[in-house]
Order: C-alpha cells, then sequence, then structure tokens
C-alpha cells in the first residue's frame, strides 16, 4: 500500500519521453538557432544534382530553338533580298488571320486530324486489338506483321507506294476495273481523303499496340462475370472496356494527334498540297511560306501558331488523363 506524499514535499517530476528516433519531436526553443538558409540552398543544388545535364540538353536543344523562332514570327527576315531583319510586332499573324490560304489550311489540317487520327487511326486500332485478341495465334502473328511493316516504313516510302495506290493507273483503279466499278483520279477529285487514308494506314500499328497491352490488363474475371450476366460484345465493349481503358485511349488519343498535325513528307510526296491547295495542311502552307516564298519571319509565325494547335489539343488530352475511372 503506498502513501500519499507529505505535505509541502516536493511532488516528483513526470518521467521523460524516451529518446529514439521514433521520439516526437519538439518545437525549438527560444534559444535554438534558426535554420541555415545557406544550407537549405546547398540540399535543394544536390537533389537537383542528377536532373542538371537533361535541364540543359532542353535548354539547349528544345527551349532555346522555339525561343529564337519566337523572335523571329515577330521579325519580316527573309532569306534572299534583304540586309538586316527589323521587328515588325504582329503584323505576321494579322497577314496570317487575313490570309484565305492560311485559313484553308487551318481547315484541312484540322479534317486530317480528325478522319486519320481521331477516327480512324484510334478506331481502327482498338478493333485490330480486340480482334487479335479473340484470334488464333497465326492469324494474330499476320495481321501483327503487316500492320506493323507499315508502320516502321519511311515516310517517303510509304508516300510513294501509298501515291502508286490511289493515282489514275494505279491499283485502285485497277482493282475496281477488274469489278467493274467506276474509277477515277482519286488524288484529284478527293486528294484530302487520299491522303488521311495513307496516314490511317501508316499509323494504325501504334494504336493497335498501345490498345493491346491496356486491354491485356483487363482482369479476366469482369469480362467473365459480364458475359454470365448476358452482356453482349458490344455493351461489355462500351460499359466494361472502355470505361478501364481511358487512361490508355487519352494517351493515345494525344500522342497520334501530336503525330499527325506535324505530317509533311507523306502529303509532300503523294500531292504536294495540291490540286491547288485541296490538301495543303499547315506544315505544307509553313514550308511554302519559309523556303519557298523566302518569308522566314512568316513562316515562324505560321509554326508557332500551329505550335499553339497543339498545346491545345495537348491540354485537352492532360484533363482527360487526370480524370480517374
Amino acid at each position: 500500500m503506498t502513501t500519499a506524499p507529505a505535505a509541502g514535499s516536493p511532488a516528483e517530476p513526470p518521467p521523460e519521453p524516451p529518446a529514439g528516433p521514433g521520439a516526437a519531436k519538439t518545437a525549438p526553443g527560444p534559444g535554438t538557432p534558426p535554420p541555415n538558409p545557406r544550407a537549405r540552398v546547398r540540399r535543394g543544388l544536390l537533389r537537383a544534382l542528377p536532373v542538371s545535364p537533361a535541364v540543359v540538353l532542353l535548354a539547349l536543344f528544345l527551349a532555346g530553338p522555339i525561343g529564337y523562332c519566337a523572335y523571329i514570327a515577330f521579325t519580316d527576315l527573309q532569306l534572299t533580298g534583304q540586309a538586316e531583319s527589323s521587328f515588325i510586332g504582329l503584323d505576321n499573324f494579322r497577314e496570317a488571320f487575313g490570309d484565305e490560304r492560311f485559313l484553308n489550311a487551318v481547315w484541312l489540317t484540322l479534317v486530317f486530324t480528325f478522319l486519320s487520327s481521331l477516327i480512324g487511326q484510334n478506331t481502327l486500332g482498338l478493333a485490330l486489338a480486340s480482334l487479335m485478341q479473340r484470334a488464333s495465334k497465326p492469324v494474330r502473328t499476320l495481321t501483327g506483321a503487316i500492320v506493323i511493316t507499315a508502320w516502321v516504313l519511311p515516310e517517303v516510302v510509304a508516300g510513294f507506294l501509298l501515291y502508286a495506290f490511289f493515282r489514275r493507273e494505279g491499283t485502285l483503279n485497277a482493282v475496281l476495273d477488274l469489278l467493274h466499278l467506276p474509277s477515277q483520279n482519286w488524288l484529284f477529285t478527293l486528294p484530302i481523303l487520299a491522303v488521311s487514308f495513307a496516314n490511317v494506314w501508316r499509323g494504325t500499328a501504334f494504336s493497335m499496340l498501345v490498345y493491346s497491352a491496356a486491354l491485356n490488363e483487363i482482369p479476366k474475371e469482369i469480362t467473365e462475370a459480364a458475359e454470365v450476366d448476358g452482356a453482349g460484345g458490344w455493351r461489355r465493349m462500351w460499359h466494361i472496356t472502355l470505361p478501364m481503358i481511358r487512361r490508355s485511349i487519352g494517351t493515345n488519343l494525344m500522342l497520334n494527334t501530336l503525330q499527325t498535325l506535324s505530317v509533311f513528307g507523306l502529303i509532300w510526296v503523294m500531292t504536294r498540297g495540291g490540286p491547288g491547295n485541296r490538301s495543303q495542311t499547315l506544315p505544307l502552307f509553313m514550308y511554302e511560306q519559309a523556303f519557298q516564298k523566302s518569308m522566314i519571319g512568316y513562316g515562324t509565325a505560321v509554326a508557332l501558331l500551329l505550335l499553339l494547335v497543339g498545346s491545345l489539343f495537348s491540354l485537352v488530352y492532360m484533363r482527360m488523363l487526370r480524370t480517374e475511372v
């Protein structure tokens, strides 16, 4: 039996908490010196040291050229017949938005991107990936080899192949003649559709590979349970497959759109933007103004506007990627 301390005797101090790595941190007392700002800066520099080579390379080969192009876009720089350039402000951009050929190039670029990337490559790639999951191994091997071969071909070679396919005496019209169907000069009557089909033929392999990897990540138990519940193929695709691969869809759309916006060699080999300017997208219009008409300042302004269009698409897709399923 313990006894209470006698009146007037000092109470025992409470036991001190054990010191160790798990001990609670106490606020610094009034006599504690403030943290050294130089030490914080030194620690930050040491942490940034491993990524500094990448930052330097990006600054030299990406940010530097973009900044120089941004400066050129506000000048009247030309390739020939000019001693020095002068700053002209927004005149190049005003000229672009007042030029019907530029507006036509913007419209054709959007049509080309929508048909060949958002609809063609994306839809066909998902369809091929879905079918290859259910196909036999020989069919998967043959289909994958054909599609990937079209993807790895150089852009110029693919352009010549599709030119031979669509030209007036080409393969497509020969097949139509055998079937007793009307033929036409596709590169003259429907040039933007012909180059869109060519871009779909060449770039579908990337979408197929992305969607094949995404579909393999879907647990089989979910699709089997939906099939037992009576859900058909379209309902499983719409309510199960597409929501579960939504992030892959956003990534694929962003990469395909940015690649399609910059397509130059394929269209140049097939039509050179013609006939007239009926297949002249923004990269071809930019090339014409900068290197054929020697107006480097105006062509660079068009390039910046194309960069802005790509940035807007990227912002939309990045917002899709941030949304959780």
